[in-house]
Formats: structure tokens, C-alpha cells, sequence
């Protein structure tokens, strides 16, 4: 029988990554891809080309939607872009016309991106629900008639735990809300179906290995088909010739509408090389691979009386690790210097893999941690 994660599953010399160093913060930064400096070479080439370049911007775009499309088994159409997730959840907030009494329920663990939007809605309208706790079905239970958003992270930053979206879709469907979700914890390693939601969101500089400047939005036509954003640009409009405002302005009929002004060509060029990258691996693959190492270092932790905050189950969380404490920055930093990057911050430590770790790796990362935490 193989020992799964023996080995990475991605081609180590692919990556720009410093020798002798064990790089598992993936939940904030992976790692660039060697092949991103052509993408760079690629995008100023077409920059300098005139018209004929903005041609070959707007196909790169395309295909990047396609491609999108393709892993989270949607239709490119649906697919759409913003300069980061607080942008397009911003948008949704904004599109949506409140009544007094209207709530929205966030996990109280949710990252501020997701929540901040509607926690800043003009007049103390929606009501901010939270669910607290550890039980799998808290959101749930804060619903009620006048929710009219159930935002969620499908996996959290904080902890790494997975909720079950097929439960959160029932109970929006009972009540008539909207289901919004946040990938960017799971893009790029875990299968989306990003149909389940009426909108979803993802940062593209983790797991997708892209970089910041661009984060994908989701619009499902199908479940929402009059939406309509409150804000827009010249990029917003269904025609590129000259608009004439006496007669009403329409708006794109796709989920570019999401892009008031043009998508960060720079990033998505970055973004079309990672996609292809990931193209080569199955996404099942890569999921197992990844939890592979979680669930083997979990036990690890749990046997030398350390209890991640992560549920053990990995039905139930990613590709992260999360140990809660008062850690300072120094604990990160020494780490960090002793070759172990990791990610800190908020109370935690994360420990995040992607398909360039592999087991071997854990023997490091239990010795240096434990090492620096008794001292």
C-alpha cells in the first residue's frame, strides 16, 4: 500500500520556492509559480501592442472565465471579477434593497471581509446575526422569515473548519435568502460546485496560486436572474460604443457586470498560467493529498497534548491546521527563520498545506513548533 503524501503531488521545480525551507502558510500566501514571469512578459507585451493588445487581454479573460467555469463547474458566463472579496460582497450588499426587520447570519467566526460589508449597511439595516459555538448546525438555527442573506466562508480562515453548504442551501430555500459564499479558503484544492450558492466569491493568491489584484465573483443567473447591481462604469455596459444616456443605460447580461471598470489584466494573466498549472491535477487528487498531511498531523498534535481548534474530521475541514493561543509574532518569525514558514495572527497558528508538501515534512514542522512553543 502507497503512504499517501510520501511525496509531493506538484513539481517542486515549478515553483519559486527558497531551498531548505518547509513553505506551509498556503491559507495566506503560496508560493509563486516560476511560470509567472512569462505571464508578466506575456501581459506587458500585449500592453505595448495598442488595440490589437487590449483584443489579446480580453481573450486572456475569457479564457480565464472558461476556465473557472471548468472547476467550479458553472458556466463561464456566470463568472465574473472584482478586485478583491470585500468588493463583490460590498456589491451584493449594496443591490439589495433592506426593510426594517431584515437579518443576515454570519458564523461568529466569519472573516471580516464577508461581514463588514452588511455590518456597515446605512441605518443599522440588516440586523447582524451570529452563530456562536462548535456545533455543525449553528447557522442554521439563526435563521428565520426575514433573513435575506446567509453569508459563509465554506471553509473558515480562522480554524479551517468546512461547513456544509447542501444544509445551508435547504434552509435559504425555506426562507426565500440569498446564499453567499466565500471559496477562497477551498479554491484550488477542494471540488466546488459553486451552483449550490446564488453568489460566491474567491481571492486567487492561496490555493489558486494566482496573486492579489483580481479575486473571482459568481453570479447564478439562474437563481437570481434580476439581479442588478447598485454601482457601475463604462465596463458595466452591455455595448462598447458611445452610450447614449437619454435612453437608459444596459447593463452587460453576463457576470462581468461585476467588473465596474476594467478586471486587473496583470493578475489574470498571472491567474490563466496557475489555472493551467492546476489543469494537471486532478482536483480529488489534490484534496487527498492535502488532507492526508492535516489529518496525520492533527494526530500528531492531539498525541503530544496540543488540540487544534481544526475539527479532526475531514469531512469537516481543509487544508489547514489551526492551533489557538496568545502566540506573539516572534513565534512566527523564529520559525520562520529556522526554515518553517507558517501563518499567525488572530489569536492562532495556521499550518496550511497545498501539493508541493509532503509527508516527510511533518517530522520538521512537529520538532521546530514544539521546540519554539516551550520556549
Amino acid at each position: 500500500m502507497t503512504n499517501p503524501a510520501a511525496s509531493p503531488l506538484f513539481e517542486l521545480a515549478a515553483f519559486d520556492l527558497p531551498k531548505n525551507v518547509i513553505h506551509v502558510c498556503a491559507g495566506g500566501e503560496t508560493p509563486p509559480l516560476l511560470r509567472h514571469a512569462a505571464s508578466f512578459a506575456s501581459y506587458l507585451k500585449d500592453k505595448a501592442d495598442g488595440m490589437p493588445g487590449r483584443v489579446a487581454q480580453n481573450l486572456v479573460v475569457e479564457r480565464v472565465r472558461d476556465r473557472i467555469g471548468e472547476m467550479w463547474r458553472v458556466a463561464p458566463g456566470d463568472v465574473g471579477f472584482v478586485s478583491n472579496v470585500a468588493e463583490g460582497v460590498s456589491m451584493l450588499c449594496e443591490s439589495i434593497t433592506w426593510q426594517e426587520g431584515d437579518n443576515v447570519c454570519f458564523d461568529g467566526n466569519e472573516y471580516p471581509s464577508i461581514v463588514v460589508p452588511f455590518a456597515l449597511a446605512a441605518a443599522g439595516v440588516p440586523e447582524i446575526r451570529f452563530a456562536e459555538g462548535g456545533d455543525p448546525n449553528r447557522i442554521l438555527e439563526k435563521v428565520d422569515a426575514r433573513t435575506r442573506v446567509i453569508a459563509v466562508s465554506y471553509v473558515s480562515y480562522l480554524n479551517g473548519e468546512r461547513f456544509d453548504l447542501t444544509k445551508l442551501r435547504v434552509k435559504a430555500n425555506e426562507v426565500g435568502a440569498i446564499l453567499a459564499v466565500d471559496y477562497t479558503q477551498a479554491a484550488g484544492y477542494l471540488p466546488i460546485d459553486a451552483s449550490i450558492a446564488d453568489f460566491a466569491f474567491s481571492a486567487c493568491y492561496k490555493w489558486l496560486l494566482g496573486i492579489t489584484g483580481c479575486a473571482v465573483a459568481y453570479w447564478n443567473r439562474c437563481r437570481q436572474p434580476n439581479w442588478r447591481p447598485s454601482t457601475g462604469g463604462w465596463h458595466s455596459l452591455a455595448s462598447g460604443s458611445r452610450p447614449n444616456y437619454s435612453e437608459g443605460l444596459m447593463l452587460r447580461t453576463d457576470a462581468l457586470r461585476f467588473s465596474r471598470g476594467n478586471p486587473s489584466h496583470a493578475s489574470l494573466y498571472v491567474l490563466d498560467g496557475a489555472l493551467d498549472f492546476l489543469a494537471g491535477y486532478e482536483i480529488e487528487a489534490v484534496q487527498s493529498h492535502v488532507q492526508a498531511l492535516t489529518g496525520d498531523l492533527h494526530d500528531r498534535l492531539s498525541a503530544v497534548g496540543i488540540h487544534p481548534s481544526t475539527p479532526r474530521d475531514p469531512e469537516r475541514h481543509g487544508a489547514s491546521i489551526c492551533i489557538d493561543g496568545n502566540f506573539g509574532q516572534g513565534v512566527v518569525d523564529e520559525l520562520h527563520r529556522r526554515g518553517v514558514y507558517i501563518w499567525g495572527g488572530r489569536g492562532r497558528l495556521r499550518i496550511s498545506f497545498h501539493g508541493f508538501n509532503q509527508r516527510s515534512e511533518l517530522d520538521t514542522i512537529m520538532s521546530e513548533l514544539l521546540h519554539e512553543l516551550k520556549r
